[in-house]
C-alpha cells in the first residue's frame, strides 16, 4: 500500500518528507519519490527500489525549499519502474500530485487530456490527475472565471471528475503558500505544529513533529497554507472542523484513520504479501538457474531425508496449517498432518521417523502450541533412534516472542503488528509462509519442474495487486450486502481441496466478531448430514475458483440452492456461469487455483467485518476471546 507525506511551514521540506516515508516503509512500496517548490520552480526526484535510492539522489543537494509532497509506491497501473513513481506532473510540470488509490476512469479521462494536447509520460492512473487540474485551470482562465484561488477550484472540480477510491497531495510551483489535500475512501490525515502543517496517509509519519491531528473524511478536500488549515467539502462548503490531540498510545495511532483496526489489517494484507515475497523468495529466478529461489534461512539438516511433517496450531492458525498440508503434500509429495495443539497435548500421535514439527502462532505465546512443541521436543530427544531426533521450526510473526527461545528455526511472517482479535492480515501471512516453505522443499527434492516453481513465483509476485482489486472493488458491495444478514443466525461455508480450509476461516471469522453460528464444511460432505439445515434462512457462501473441482462445487452449490437457501460465491471475475449458479457474487481475479486461497478469503473477511459492523458490535475485541491465548 502506498503512502504520502506531505508539509508546508518555516523548515526544509526534504528531510521531513524523508523522514516521513521511511515510517510508511513498513506498508510495503517498489519506488518513492517526492516534490518541493522553491523560488518559483518545481522540482521532483524520484527513484524506483528502496527509499535509500532516493536518498542517495538527494545527498549533497541543497534544496531550503519549505513546501513539498513525498510518497512512497506500490506500482497497481504500471510496472514499478521509475517513469511511474510519483510524484507525477503536468505537461509544463508546474502542478506535482501524488495518490493513493486507484482512478478507475483514468483512461476516459487520459484520452480526453491528450486529445487536448497533454503529454503523458508514465503508464500510471495518477498521472491524469495534475493534467486534469491544469486543464481546469486553464477552463478557468479561458472563462475569465473570478476565483480567490483559481489553484484550489482546480483541484476542487478535478476530484469530482474521478471516480474511485483515492487520497492526493498537490503542488503549484505558481503557489509556492499552497498545498492541497483531498480523500475518497482512502485514509489522509493533517497534522497541526507550530506555523507549520503535514500531511500523511498514516499517523506514524508525522507524530514525531505533532499530536494535534484531524483526519479527513469521505468527500473532503483541505487547504494548507502558512497562516492555517481550510476544510472543504467536495461540493466547495467551508466545513468548520477542530484537530483533536493525540493520546501518545501506539494503539491509538496505528488505527490510522480506519474505523476498526480489524478493517485496517484487511486493507494492510497487499502489503504483507509483498514484503513476505520480497523477503523470502528470489523474483528474478528462472527455471534455468541452479539455485534455490527460496531463502528461509534454515539448515539443510532440518530436511534431510524428511519422510513426515506434522503441524501444531489453533484456531486461525490452524486453518493456515490445512493451507499448509494441501501445499506440502501437493508440491512437495511429503505426507504431512495437523493437529490441534490443544488435543496433541494430551493425545500425541505415535513417533515417526525423520519427522519435521512445526508450530504455528501469530503471537509466538500461545500456551497449547508452545506446550504441545515442547512435550514432542522432549519425546524425541528421549527416544534412542538418530531418526526420532527432533526437528523443529516455528511459524510467527514475533520472532522475539517464547516460541523462538524454545525450537530453533523460525520462518518470520513479517506482518506487523495486528491488534484486531480477529486474525487477518497475520493469517494471510502465515499461509504465504507455507508457500515458501512448500516451494523450497519441492525445489529440494525435484518434485516439480523448474518451470512450475518459476510460473508459482511469477503468480505470487502479482497477489498483492490482486488482492488490491479486490479490496477496491468488492468493499462497498459487500458493506451493501450485510444488510441482508443484519437478523441472520445462521451461515454455512462450502470450500474442496485448498479452498476448504478457507470456508472453515471464513466461517470462524463470521462467529468471532458477529456471534452468528457459522459453520464450514467440505462441499462435497453437504448431502451426508449438513444439508438437513437449509432452508431460506441460511444463507450458503461457496467458495468456486477454476481447477480440479470447480465444477463439483457448483453442483454441490446448485444442491443449497434448491432447498431455497440464499447462495453467495465467491467466484472468479466474469465467469458466466457463476453468474447464473449464485444469487451474490463476490469476484476475484482469476487464479491457477493453488494460489486462490490468498484471494478467496479477502471478501470472506470483509463479510464477516461489515455484518458485524453492521450489528453494531465490537469488532476489534469480541467477547470472551483474547489476541494471544496465553493460557490453557
Amino acid at each position: 500500500m502506498c503512502g504520502i507525506v506531505g508539509y508546508i511551514g518555516t523548515r526544509p521540506a526534504s528531510d521531513i518528507l524523508m523522514e516521513g516515508l521511511q515510517k510508511l516503509e513498513y506498508r510495503g512500496y517498489d519506488s518513492a519519490g517526492l516534490a518541493t517548490v522553491l523560488e518559483g520552480e518545481l522540482a521532483c526526484v524520484r527513484a524506483k527500489g528502496k527509499l535509500q535510492n532516493l536518498a542517495d539522489k538527494l545527498a549533497g543537494l541543497e534544496n531550503p525549499a519549505r513546501l513539498g509532497i513525498g510518497h512512497t509506491r506500490w506500482a497497481t497501473h504500471g510496472k514499478p519502474e521509475e517513469h511511474n513513481a510519483h510524484p507525477h506532473t503536468d505537461t509544463n510540470r508546474r502542478i506535482a500530485v501524488v495518490q493513493n488509490g486507484i482512478v478507475e476512469n483514468y483512461r476516459e479521462l487520459r484520452e480526453m487530456l491528450k486529445a487536448k494536447g497533454h503529454e503523458f509520460r508514465s503508464d500510471t492512473d495518477t498521472e491524469v490527475i495534475p493534467h486534469l487540474i491544469a486543464e481546469n485551470m486553464k477552463q478557468l482562465s479561458a472563462a475569465e472565471s473570478i476565483e480567490e484561488n483559481p489553484f484550489f477550484e482546480a483541484v476542487r472540480l478535478s476530484v469530482n471528475q474521478l471516480d474511485g477510491a483515492f487520497a492526493l497531495a498537490v503542488i503549484n510551483a505558481d503557489y509556492p503558500d499552497d498545498l492541497i489535500v483531498a480523500r475518497q475512501q482512502a485514509p489522509l490525515i493533517i497534522g497541526f505544529g507550530q506555523g507549520e502543517f503535514f500531511c500523511a496517509s498514516d499517523t506514524p509519519a508525522i507524530v514525531p513533529h505533532t499530536r494535534a491531528v484531524l483526519p479527513l473524511e469521505n468527500g473532503e478536500l483541505a487547504l494548507l497554507t502558512p497562516m492555517g488549515v481550510e476544510v472543504y467539502t467536495f461540493a466547495g462548503d467551508r466545513l468548520k472542523k477542530r484537530p483533536f490531540s493525540l493520546n501518545w498510545n501506539p494503539i491509538m495511532v496505528e488505527k490510522q484513520g480506519f474505523k476498526h483496526f480489524m478493517l485496517k489489517e484487511i486493507y494492510e494484507q497487499p502489503g504483507v504479501v509483498r514484503t513476505c515475497v520480497e523477503t523470502y523468495l528470489d523474483t528474478t529466478w528462472s527455471s534455468d538457474r541452479a539455485m534455490n529461489p527460496v531463502t528461509l534461512g534454515l539448515a539443510d539438516d532440518l530436511f534431510n531425508d524428511l519422510e513426515h511433517v506434522q503441524i501444531v496450531a489453533c484456531g486461525t492458525s490452524w486453518h493456515a496449517s490445512l493451507v499448509g498440508k494441501y501445499l506440502i503434500e501437493q508440491l512437495a509429495g511429503i505426507p504431512t498432518m495437523v493437529q490441534y495443539a490443544s488435543e496433541f497435548r494430551y493425545s500425541p500421535s505415535p513417533l515417526t521417523r525423520n519427522t519435521l514439527t512445526i508450530g504455528v502462532t501469530q503471537s509466538g505465546e500461545t500456551a497449547d502450541t508452545l506446550a504441545a512443541l515442547e512435550m514432542e521436543q522432549k519425546r524425541r530427544q528421549a527416544a534412542a533412534d538418530p531418526a526420532l531426533a527432533p526437528r523443529m521450526l516455528g511459524i510467527t510473526n514475533r520472532p522475539e516472542s517464547s516460541l523462538s527461545r524454545l525450537v530453533p528455526h523460525i520462518i518470520d511472517t513479517h506482518a506487523g503488528i495486528e491488534i484486531g482479535v480477529a486474525a487477518t492480515k497475520t493469517f494471510i501471512a502465515q499461509v504465504m509462509a507455507f508457500y515458501f516453505l512448500a516451494l523450497d522443499l519441492a525445489y529440494r527434492r525435484q518434485t516439480l519442474a523448474p518451470e512450475r516453481i518459476e510460473q508459482i513465483i511469477e503468480d505470487l509476485r502479482q497477489m498483492p495487486g490482486h488482492i488490491e482489486a479486490v479490496l477496491e472493488s468488492q468493499e462497498r458491495y459487500i458493506e451493501e450486502l450485510a444488510h441482508e444478514f443484519s437478523e441472520t443466525q445462521d451461515f454455512i461455508f462450502l470450500g474442496r481441496g485448498i479452498n476448504f480450509p478457507i470456508a472453515l476461516e471464513g466461517a470462524l471469522k463470521l462467529k468471532e466478531i458477529s456471534y452468528i453460528h457459522a459453520e464450514g464444511y467440505p462441499a462435497g460432505e453437504m448431502k451426508h448430514g449438513p444439508i438437513a439445515l437449509l432452508d431460506a434462512k441460511v444463507p450458503v457462501v461457496a467458495i468456486a475458483m477454476p481447477g480440479a473441482v470447480y465444477d463439483k462445487v457448483l453442483s454441490n452449490a446448485q444442491e443449497a440452492k434448491a432447498r431455497d437457501a440464499q447462495l453467495i460465491g465467491v467466484v472468479p471475475l466474469n465467469d458466466e456461469e457463476a453468474e447464473f449458479t449464485f444469487d451474490s457474487l463476490l469476484p476475484v481475479p482469476p487464479v491457477d487455483e493453488l494460489l486462490s486461497p490468498i484471494l478467496t478469503v479477502i471478501p470472506l473477511q470483509l463479510l464477516a467485518y461489515h455484518i458485524a459492523a453492521r450489528r453494531g458490535l465490537d469488532v476489534d475485541q469480541p467477547r470472551n476471546l483474547a489476541k494471544s491465548v496465553t493460557v490453557e
